[in-house]
């Protein structure tokens, strides 16, 4: 069913595959991996589905909820949804901060895969050894030139997608960008199920040994579920203002978790393979898998087929640049929109204005890495600090926010009409769902909040 208003998603695919893109990032693809790894491979990922559907999905929702009650506004969201009570409207403005400080930082990383794919795609990586890929790595993140160019790149990328409104822009790219995101997902599966060692990574990452479980890895399963779907942030609040009114929102939640899951689950299958085909190599080698132990990995493990190296570089890093264009374009969104609907600007001029921020943001984020090195906020570097007020505040407490406002203040009549479109369909999870967000959720974001900030040894 199409619609005839260009400020809601046209169709329920694209409003799909839309919320499916900002949820699915560079975290997919190197984080879970990563975390799996350090974590006790399928034991770690049994635990992870688990709080995917008790954590992730029940806020997920209540984003939806709220972003869709709201409508075309999302800085007005909470306040319509509380009945009025306008000391609840500043919550509007957790997707603004949380723009501009996500796309300044995310968009540095972005910014490396782009440059590493251009890499790929120039075949230049051949002959190079494990020490020359980390001496070029940090020779490139250091510089404080280059980086900025490809990082300007994907933020330019982003800002002309956004620029084109919702219909045109974010869902036409989402369309796009997410069938070639799993096209090429399938392809680097496909090569690295048919290395010599891959059962050994299958074997990681599939076969459960509950003896590593402890506390801390149920507390960073928890935190992966939390973080993957990008809750918290206001992303998937801003994009549920364009949902239209029969959407099912928690059949679509189910969908979008779902999605991101499949996703994460796909790239352990492309990495482990892999990883476990180079002697003494660690499946918990952090970002630093991604841009130094890969390529040296794809040029060793395919070393005697060239053009198999060639073409598995070029694709992964292609990977990379789609979901972090899926995600960057959330992100610049979340700022982009409450500039276009509360200021009444043109969506293009809104777009440029943040991109513009963002970029001199990202500048120093970026020199971060190199001549900025020294220069500390709170004994932090530009990008650290980003990131540090990112995931240890903004998130967790814009996640408690969310779930207390929508368990505590917006009246039950309210929500229940909410989650069942008016009653128009059936939702018998809903007591389940309000439990949730009223006692288990804001728990285990407390913990998530704590963990982060270090206050639990284990």
């Amino acid at each position: 069913m199409k619609s005839s208003n260009k400020n809601v998603f046209a169709s329920k695919m694209g409003a799909i595959l839309a919320a499916a893109g900002s949820a699915v990032g560079l975290g997919n693809v190197w984080r879970f991996p990563t975390e799996t790894g350090a974590n006790g491979g399928a034991a770690f990922i049994l635990i992870y589905v688990l709080f995917m559907l008790l954590l992730g999905v029940p806020i997920m929702v209540t984003e939806f909820a709220i972003g869709r009650h709201g409508g075309q506004d999302v800085s007005g969201a909470f306040e319509k949804m509380s009945g009025g009570r306008k000391g609840w409207r500043w919550m509007g403005l957790i997707p603004v901060v949380s723009g501009f400080l996500v796309l300044s930082y995310y968009a540095v990383v972005a910014g490396w895969t782009l440059y590493y794919a251009f890499e790929a795609l120039m075949d230049g990586f051949v002959g190079k050894t494990a020490e020359q890929f980390k001496t070029d790595f940090a020779t490139f993140s250091s510089d404080s030139l280059h980086p900025v160019f490809w990082t300007t790149l994907i933020i330019a990328l982003t800002c002309g997608i956004v620029a084109l409104g919702v219909q045109r822009g974010i869902e036409r790219g989402s369309k796009i960008m997410m069938p070639l995101l799993f096209l090429f997902i399938l392809v680097l599966v496909g090569c690295s199920l048919s290395l010599p060692k891959a059962h050994l990574g299958l074997q990681f990452l599939f076969q459960p040994d509950f003896s590593k479980v402890d506390s801390s890895v149920i507390l960073s399963a928890m935190g992966q579920a939390f973080f993957s779907l990008s809750v918290g942030l206001g992303c998937l609040c801003t994009y549920a203002c364009y949902f239209r009114k029969e959407v099912d929102l928690m059949k679509d939640g189910l969908s979008v978790a779902s999605i991101d899951t499949l996703v994460a689950l796909l790239s352990g299958l492309i990495i482990f393979p892999a990883v476990y085909s180079i002697p003494d190599l660690s499946p918990d080698a952090g970002p630093s898998l991604v841009f130094v132990t890969l390529p040296n990995v794809f040029q060793q493990v395919f070393g005697g087929m060239p053009w198999l190296a060639y073409i598995f570089s070029l694709v992964f890093y292609l990977l990379l640049v789609m979901a972090a264009l899926t995600s960057s374009i959330s992100m610049l969104e979340m700022s982009a929109a409450y500039f276009h609907t509360t200021f009444r600007l043109p969506r293009p001029l809104a777009a440029v204005m943040v991109s513009v921020v963002c970029v001199v943001l990202s500048i120093f984020c970026s020199w971060s890495f190199g001549d900025w090195q020294d220069v500390h906020i709170f004994g932090l570097n530009f990008f650290d600090l980003f990131d540090f007020l990112v995931a240890k505040f903004i998130m967790p407490i814009g996640g408690m926010l969310m779930c207390v406002f929508l368990g505590w203040v917006v009246d039950e009549k309210v929500l229940r009409a909410e989650l069942t479109n008016n009653g128009t369909i059936k939702s018998p999870l809903y007591p389940i769902f309000r439990f949730i967000i009223r006692y288990f959720a804001p728990l285990c974001i407390f913990l998530i909040f704590a963990n982060e900030l270090g206050l639990f040894a284990f």
